[in-house]
């Protein structure tokens, strides 16, 4: 199972991983709704796990884009709020569970391994953008058929990249999704990846490209 936890309390988030990796299951974290989307945009999971109360809105935002995008990735509600209108409210969106705050541990794992086996494998986790082919699932890439080993940082930003294919990605959201508070990006972090990933697509048919003073993007030239 691979879950994206959306939690701005870092000590939360930190407990909910340990559970997730003593389970031997895979958790990704976003601090805020701009990280959890960027994520989304490019990666597949299994579920989601979300917090209400975030610093740049309300999680209820981010469950009512998914599902007005046809989005049914499971979505586990994580929040204080323990009033029955709210409970209903989150249902009512899209949600599938509530869980409130606090809570224990092992009843989050079993809802969320609950959850997690309605929506096996329902999702396609294959991106192609020309020669370029990732399975988001299993963090791997292939230009022209050959493997390209990429760490597991630059594999992540080359995914929103090719999601995003001929469109441009912002510098910020590169860094909400590839970071959080508890390993923040060191100056030049973004720019450092991306020259690497330049080396790595030497192919006529493909070019990331930087747009000065806004992002950068993955361009398919026989467009």
């Amino acid at each position: 199972m691979r879950a994206l936890l959306v939690e701005d309390n870092q000590v939360l988030a930190d407990g909910v991983a340990l559970a997730f990796s003593k389970a031997g299951l895979n958790l990704e974290h976003a601090g805020t709704l701009e990280g959890a989307r960027a994520f989304l945009s490019a990666f597949s999971v299994d579920i989601v796990l979300l917090d209400l109360t975030l610093p740049d809105g309300d999680g209820l935002t981010l469950l009512g884009e998914m599902r007005a995008r046809q989005d049914r990735t499971p979505v586990l509600i994580l929040t204080a709020r323990d009033a029955v209108r709210d409970r209903v409210t989150g249902l009512d969106r899209g949600a599938d569970d509530y869980l409130t705050k606090p809570f224990a541990l092992d009843e989050l794992m079993a809802r969320a391994r609950a959850l997690a086996r309605r929506q096996a494998g329902a999702t396609d986790a294959r991106l192609t953008v020309g020669p370029l082919m990732l399975d988001t699932a299993g963090y791997q890439a292939w230009l022209d058929q050959i493997a390209l080993n990429l760490p597991r940082r630059e594999f992540a930003c080359l995914a929103i990249l090719a999601t995003n294919a001929n469109a441009v990605v912002s510098k910020d959201s590169l860094i909400s999704a590839l970071y959080n508070n508890a390993d923040p990006p060191m100056p030049n972090a973004i720019e450092v990846i991306i020259s690497r990933l330049r080396k790595r697509l030497t192919h006529p048919a493909i070019a990331l490209k930087t747009v000065r003073g806004v992002g950068y993007m993955l361009l398919e030239h026989d467009r």
